[in-house]
């Protein structure tokens, strides 16, 4: 089963849901899926729910994919998105290492990204009020 991906864009954030089996070459398809909506929306916090991803990725996909994704990022400034944006990621484990290996990847090469296994604490650190926060339903449904 590949990873699909639901986006919600919300006034102040975007709300990315995903599930599915781990997958590396479609976790970073997706990255750069939410990079190219945020170029339209111009929010600066992204939240990403994971709790429905399975799989358990070894130590070196956790560390490609924290480098990709810091290194995507870069990339996208040129293109309107904010070098400040705040990413949360929502896991279980295993999907969810508990050493954060992949965090320390990618906030040692400058982005705002943090990783929690709970999704209230998640809102909290993004600073999104709960009566904000509304579940993906019929979000824009992409691979």
């Amino acid at each position: 089963m590949s990873l699909i991906q639901q986006i919600s864009a919300e006034p102040d954030f975007l709300h990315v849901k995903v599930s599915g089996s781990f997958s590396l070459r479609e976790a970073k398809e997706n990255f750069i899926q939410v990079l190219e909506i945020l170029t339209r929306h111009k929010v600066q916090k992204v939240l990403l729910d994971g709790r429905e991803v399975e799989g358990n990725p070894e130590v070196m996909e956790r560390f490609f994919y924290g480098e990709f994704a810091a290194e995507s990022l870069m990339q996208f400034l040129s293109k309107g998105v904010a070098a400040e944006t705040c990413f949360a990621y929502v896991l279980h484990e295993p999907v969810l290492d508990p050493g954060r290996f992949g965090e320390t990847v990618a906030v040692n090469r400058g982005m705002t990204l943090k990783v929690f296994d709970a999704l209230e604490d998640a809102l909290a650190w993004l600073q999104i009020e709960p009566a904000k926060f509304r579940d993906v339903g019929a979000g824009k449904k992409s691979r």
